[in-house]
């Protein structure tokens, strides 16, 4: 039996403050603007300095969020005494704006140079620069197919692009990150691990001195990261490839202390790898079951997957990437069949 899921700290950080959560780590966590409320953002002493993981969407008070830390006391880690703090370079797991968003901010402001993988680099300027299918006219032609009522697509329109609202610019060059690649950070070394399903190339980083994994966006520990089809896509399978890769972290030790992106550190890793598992099988069998009585659009299913009516277009975007990834999981599984009938997209079981 696994072991269950414990926290070892009972509260996030306010705004602005960072607190020690491992030797050389602090733990720093921003708000966002949208029902998912919060980011965690990671410093990792290197050298006189800290490398940042992730950075947080576009806005004026995570900005000023950064200057009180980079201004403020060093906390309380051994060997981090002293004013201040200077960031060494901004390591980004994903490409999506609560990650990417002030990367080209803090290269400019403190000379934090961008680490990210390649896939993600070039999606985030696709998606900023609405070319091909990463466009939004692209993703509601997508979503048309897939059922989805004109009022709802209008909410999307009025939305506009979300994402360069979030990432208003990203840095002209980077440092490419690898799969597997060993990052010297200070006195540790930090193996990142390559996640997919999420993003294009999501990155992981894995301190094995420390027992430490920061999981970005991969592992949560109460909620299941958004899993979605993409228009440029279509008949693509990221729910399969996001169980597969959170399987991997099934070789790291059992008391791994896991630092998210969003919600409190834990530990209790394996058991989250099943508690994944679990929910997005039974969300399978919803799925399942509601297709035995006829054909089914993924609008038709949105409310069947998450139980409830969405309250807005940018909740309504998710559920609807999300609705297809289960869906084509399911027909790649051979338990659901494709119907493309009249430029429609339905399944059937």
């Amino acid at each position: 039996m696994n072991a269950p899921i414990a926290y070892p700290h009972e509260t996030a950080p306010a705004p602005g403050v960072a607190v020690a959560v491992a030797r050389g780590i602090e733990w720093l966590c921003m708000p966002l603007p949208f029902a998912l409320n919060h980011i965690n953002l990671w410093l990792l002493e290197d050298g006189e300095g800290y490398a940042a993981v992730d950075t947080g969407i576009a806005l004026d008070p995570i900005k000023e969020a950064w200057k009180s830390v980079l201004a403020g006391p060093r906390s309380g880690v051994p060997g981090g005494q002293g004013p201040g703090r200077k960031l060494t370079r901004s390591i980004v797991t994903h490409c999506h704006p609560d990650h990417l968003g002030l990367a080209a901010w803090l290269e400019r402001e403190e000379g934090a140079g961008l680490w990210i993988a390649q896939g993600e680099y070039l999606a985030a300027h696709m998606m900023a620069e609405q070319v091909a299918g990463y466009a939004i006219s692209a993703m509601l032609d997508f979503f048309r197919r897939h059922g989805l009522d004109q009022a709802r697509i209008d909410g999307l329109i009025q939305r506009g692009n979300g994402y360069k609202r979030g990432v208003p610019e990203i840095p002209a060059t980077y440092r490419r990150l690898f799969d597997g690649q060993v990052l010297n950070i200070g006195k540790h070394e930090w193996r990142t691990i390559v996640g997919y399903g999420h993003a294009p190339e999501h990155m992981s980083l894995y301190c094995a001195e420390l027992g430490v994994l920061i999981s970005g966006d991969m592992l949560l520990p109460r909620i299941s990261t958004n899993i979605s089809v993409m228009a440029c896509d279509p008949h693509g399978d990221p729910l399969r490839l996001f169980l597969d890769s959170i399987d991997g972290f099934r070789s790291l030790p059992a008391d791994t202390l896991v630092l998210p992106s969003h919600g409190r550190p834990f530990r209790g890793l394996h058991e989250r790898i099943e508690q994944l598992h679990a929910h997005h099988a039974e969300r399978c069998q919803v799925l399942l079951k509601a297709c035995r009585d006829g054909t089914k659009s993924a609008a038709d299913l949105i409310t069947v997957l998450f139980g409830r009516e969405l309250p807005d277009p940018h909740q309504t975007m998710f559920a609807m990437g999300e609705a297809i990834a289960h869906l084509n999981y399911l027909e790649h599984a051979g338990k659901l069949q494709r119907i493309e009938e009249n430029g429609l997209t339905r399944y059937v079981s």
